[in-house]
């Protein structure tokens, strides 16, 4: 057996490792899934918007937020980052009609959401702080039912379930999959209190826990992961409602859509390299579970693009000299004989892995019910699974370029 045989072999066993641990927790907490407990008390909410040339957006965003249901929502606080747009005449505008919406614009443009984001921080004066991306639309009740889980003193902040709104263009349906396969992963991660991102379009923060890790790093591409390990750095639980919902407007273009996960991919390096010194330390989960994976996802992710190059190049360099060997000598390429019917343990192995992993997405999308929008279909689904997830390792080796490079912009 051939060194690169063995690595794939050890590829193959980690990755189902994985599958069946996320299946057995899901399995584990089922009934517990959708649970949202019933908020003690009537904390008072602002929620700050950052706002970057949204003129088309914002409108509906603010919208959202004032139709929320939450009745102890003080106050927006929508912050333009110095746009070139119309999207600050439009914010005064809101805020002239609605006492809730307050409109801000910082003194320069910061070139990152965590800049704006901070900014609006200073603003606030309630005991909890939101945040909501300027293309993000939550659910009328979703506010509300997130704040419960603040019942609990060590809670320092909660993420809900994020979907896809534009669903024509068929990048824009595939995003649709992975952000419901993302919502479950991440449900399954706050089991064992390793939930490592709270996505901007809609995530709430206990105040004094987010003035005590120092509020955004505007330094990060992926401010929403590092905040959320710098809680977990400080001892501040993170929790997932996934019966909250919001929407948000995915990339409905190839090149946005690549430089959105370049931005994401560079941002959790970032954040490993930040943090890297907690790894392995039993302090929390940060150490012991979230740099653990995210560095084994990543390794696991280029392995296995190689390993693919690897193997297919090798198999068409055999079979072009084999066939030039065979038009040379005048002689058989392969015999009958020499014809093997019993199934070779790598293919075995690797089509179990498609079919642990169909599994698994299928289950996660059985746990998304939406009003409006079409199932998703067989030729979608298959395009997702067979090539969508495999152009990501080639991402995550341009990301690590650009990254060693140097080269962080938003």
């Amino acid at each position: 057996m051939d060194f690169i045989t063995i690595v794939f072999l050890v590829y193959i066993f980690i990755t189902l490792y994985f599958l069946f641990l996320f299946l057995l927790i899901y399995f584990q907490n089922k009934q517990k899934f959708f649970y949202y407990p019933r908020a003690k008390k009537n904390y008072s909410l602002s929620i700050v918007v950052p706002c970057y040339n949204e003129e088309e957006n914002i409108g509906g965003t603010i919208e959202a937020l004032l139709n929320s249901g939450y009745k102890n929502l003080k106050k927006i606080i929508v912050v333009d980052d110095c746009s070139t747009d119309n999207s600050y005449k439009i914010i005064k505008e809101y805020a002239a009609k609605y006492s809730k919406v307050m409109a801000v614009q910082t003194p320069k443009n910061t070139g990152k959401a965590a800049g704006a984001k901070n900014y609006g921080a200073k603003f606030v004066k309630t005991e909890l702080i939101g945040f909501t991306d300027a293309d993000s639309y939550p659910l009328k009740g979703s506010v509300t039912k997130m704040i419960g889980f603040f019942n609990d003193s060590q809670v320092g902040a909660i993420t809900s379930t994020v979907l896809v709104k534009n669903r024509n263009k068929f990048i824009e349906k595939l995003q649709a999959i992975e952000y419901k396969v993302i919502k479950f992963s991440r449900k399954l991660l706050e089991f064992i209190d390793s939930i490592y991102v709270t996505p901007g379009p809609l995530a709430i923060y206990r105040k004094t826990a987010f003035e005590d890790v120092g509020g955004f790093d505007e330094n990060n591409l992926t401010e929403d992961i590092e905040i959320t390990w710098n809680l977990q750095v400080h001892d501040w639980k993170v929790k997932m409602c996934v019966p909250s919902r919001v929407y948000t407007i995915a990339p409905d273009r190839i090149k946005d859509w690549l430089n959105q996960r370049n931005r994401w991919n560079m941002g959790g390096l970032q954040t490993i390299f930040k943090y890297k010194k907690n790894f392995l330390k039993k302090k929390g989960m940060l150490g012991i579970f979230i740099l653990p994976f995210f560095i084994l996802s990543w390794v696991l992710g280029l392995f296995g693009i190689f390993i693919l190059v690897y193997r297919i190049a090798r198999e068409v360099i055999v079979d072009y000299l084999s066939t030039k060997y065979s038009i040379g000598t005048q002689t058989a390429i392969l015999t009958l004989r020499e014809i093997n019917l019993t199934p070779h343990v790598i293919i075995f192995l690797g089509l179990t892995l498609f079919l642990m992993g169909l599994f698994f997405t299928l289950i996660a999308l059985s746990n998304v019910k939406e009003k409006g929008y079409k199932q998703v279909g067989v030729f979608t689904l298959g395009f997702y699974m067979i090539f969508y997830l495999l152009i990501y390792p080639v991402i995550l080796i341009i990301s690590l370029t650009k990254f060693l490079k140097r080269k962080k912009t938003w």
